[in-house]
């Protein structure tokens, strides 16, 4: 695109702080693609003429925008065309870009940020993982606290700790007490000890004793891997009294996979799948439909005992016990896979 006029008829300009440039704002910059749940790079803009004016219709986020930049896009696509390959026009509309934030101009999103919060919890910490640190903590800020919550479970140790550490105490804690005990523990155990212990003392009293009980187990254990949530009944109701009250319970509880079965001093004594439970005879109790050949662990089990435990005998969830038998957590097959897969940035929780 070239101008009709002499540079002595063009006007000075100086930008102001609204003002976006093309260069220091746009181009090489990352923008958010929520569609594709991705962060991309923009290799090149599309200027058109509009009314004597240059106006920026497109970003260029694809190869031929590379190519394009270093004068060889006509050369680089007779070659790839050599392999078969047509070399698609990556262009996102300057309508569906809006920036992050007014005063952040390093990223852009390619719809509205309501998007991105309708993305899975795990592709929105990609996102965040992926943009800087401020950008992803204003991300993270615009989640409601179910969803901020669950992105924060997926994050790696460090983002997860720098987001609390940054945040408004009182939202840090309201995005804590959403979080399992298990999780939020994880988090906490990354955390300053003042900081810690200021959350635990700002959240739920019940909330935050159940934390601590966490707390004080290694993360590579047993104890430090379960949860302290889970469903146990009295082994005399019947089972129609268990399916009503497990109808309330169940809506408090991250993951269920058993009803437990224990004694007024919370002695393990059984257990039974919701399965077996549902398609049992609604007058008999607990008692007589539990399983009481149990597979435990104990809370300083190693990560890889657990491990093996699950998998030889096939099971969704394992209790933990102390040595009075007394239930303490569950593991669930979820944690021990985490541990499995290739892991995460090895944690070192603080005890308090």
């Amino acid at each position: 695109m070239a101008s009709t006029l002499n540079s002595e008829e063009l006007a000075p300009y100086e930008p102001s702080d609204e003002d976006l440039l093309a260069v220091r704002d746009i181009l090489d910059k990352q923008i958010v693609d929520a569609t594709g749940a991705k962060v991309v790079r923009v290799n090149d803009i599309k200027l058109e003429g509009f009314e004597g004016k240059a106006v920026l219709v497109a970003v260029d986020v694809g190869m031929r925008g590379i190519l394009r930049r270093l004068g060889i896009e006509r050369q680089g696509n007779e070659f790839f065309k050599l392999f078969k390959i047509e070399l698609p026009h990556n262009l996102i509309s300057w309508t569906y870009i809006q920036p992050l934030e007014p005063k952040l101009k390093t990223i852009a999103l390619t719809v509205p940020r309501q998007m991105v919060a309708n993305l899975h919890p795990a592709d929105i910490a990609e996102i965040i993982s992926s943009v800087s640190r401020e950008e992803g903590t204003s991300l993270f800020t615009d989640l409601d606290l179910k969803t901020a919550a669950e992105t924060l479970s997926e994050l790696e140790p460090d983002v997860q700790a720098s987001i609390i550490t940054e945040m408004e105490p009182e939202k840090a804690s309201d995005i804590i007490e959403e979080m399992p005990p298990d999780e939020a523990a994880d988090i906490l155990g990354d955390l300053p000890t003042e900081k810690m212990k200021a959350l635990l003392e700002s959240i739920d009293q019940e909330d935050a004793e159940d934390i601590q009980e966490l707390l004080e187990h290694e993360e590579n254990t047993a104890g430090g891997l379960m949860t302290n949530e889970f469903i146990a009944y009295e082994p005399e109701i019947k089972v129609s009294e268990a399916i009503e009250r497990f109808k309330r319970d169940a809506a408090e509880i991250e993951t269920i996979y058993y009803i437990y079965v224990i004694d007024p001093d919370e002695k393990l004594l059984g257990v039974l799948s919701l399965r077996e439970l549902l398609l049992a005879d609604p007058e008999k109790t607990l008692s007589d439909i539990m399983v009481t050949n149990l597979k435990t662990l104990k809370p300083e089990d190693d990560e890889n005992i657990v491990a093996a435990a699950i998998s030889k005998y096939n099971l969704a969830a394992i209790p933990v016990v102390d040595n009075d038998n007394v239930l303490l957590g569950i593991v669930t097959m979820d944690d021990i896979i985490d541990r499995i897969l290739p892991p995460k940035a090895k944690r070192k929780r603080k005890k308090v």
